[in-house]
This record gives C-alpha cells, sequence and structure tokens, in this order.
C-alpha cells in the first residue's frame, strides 16, 4: 500500500483507505474515492496529480493525493 501521489502513471490503482479529517473523507468520497474504487493518475504537474476515477478527470494537490492509500488494481 502506498499513497497515490507515488504511483505510476497510467496503471490502473485500488484504493484502500483515505486518511484525514472526516471532511476531507466525505469530500474525497464524494469525488469518487472510496474504497475499492479504480483510480489512475494520468498526470503529474509540481507534484499536483491529474487522476481519472469513476470516468471523469480530476486534479489533486500533493496533500490530498498523500491521503489516498492505494494498491495495484487485481486483473
Amino acid at each position: 500500500m502506498m499513497p497515490l501521489m507515488y504511483a505510476e502513471k497510467d496503471r490502473p490503482m485500488t484504493v484502500c483507505r483515505i486518511s484525514g479529517p472526516l471532511k476531507v473523507r466525505s469530500h474525497l468520497a464524494d469525488l469518487g474515492f472510496s474504497p475499492q474504487s479504480l483510480v489512475t493518475v494520468k498526470q503529474e504537474i509540481a507534484g499536483n496529480l491529474i487522476v481519472e476515477v469513476k470516468g471523469s478527470r480530476l486534479a489533486l494537490d500533493a496533500s490530498m493525493a498523500r491521503r489516498i492509500m492505494v494498491q495495484e488494481a487485481q486483473a
């Protein structure tokens, strides 16, 4: 398990856990980051990420990307 910000580009990852205050966890869940959801890093720009989750592309700053713990998706 590792923070999303260290995930390899274009490799599907499974969300395992989200850390932080309830408000932050709820916000990320509203965006589609929930346990067992798939997320793919599409681009990294100055430590910030463009990710694809549930068919949408989103921008995450590095502090948010550190809160999302992922592992490689099982085929």
